[in-house]
C-alpha cells in the first residue's frame, strides 16, 4: 500500500481519538460508556490499519 493510506489512517484515527475525547469531556456528568468504547475502538482499528499499512511497506523494501 501506498505512503498516502499511512498518512490517512494517521489522521482518521487521531481524529476518532479527539472525539472520544470530546465526547468524555462534553457529557462528563453522565458518561455514555458504550459510546466511548464503540468510538476508541474505531480509533484502535485506524492506528491498527496504519500500522500493518506501514509494515506491509517496510517488508516489501527488505525482500
Amino acid at each position: 500500500m501506498s505512503a498516502k493510506y499511512f498518512v490517512l489512517y494517521l489522521i482518521a484515527a487521531t481524529l476518532a481519538l479527539v472525539w472520544v475525547a470530546y465526547q468524555a469531556y462534553a457529557t462528563y456528568p453522565q458518561l455514555n460508556i458504550s459510546k466511548l468504547i464503540v468510538y476508541s475502538v474505531i480509533a484502535l482499528f485506524f492506528y491498527y490499519l496504519a500500522f500493518k499499512t506501514y509494515h506491509e511497506k517496510k517488508d516489501k523494501e527488505l525482500m
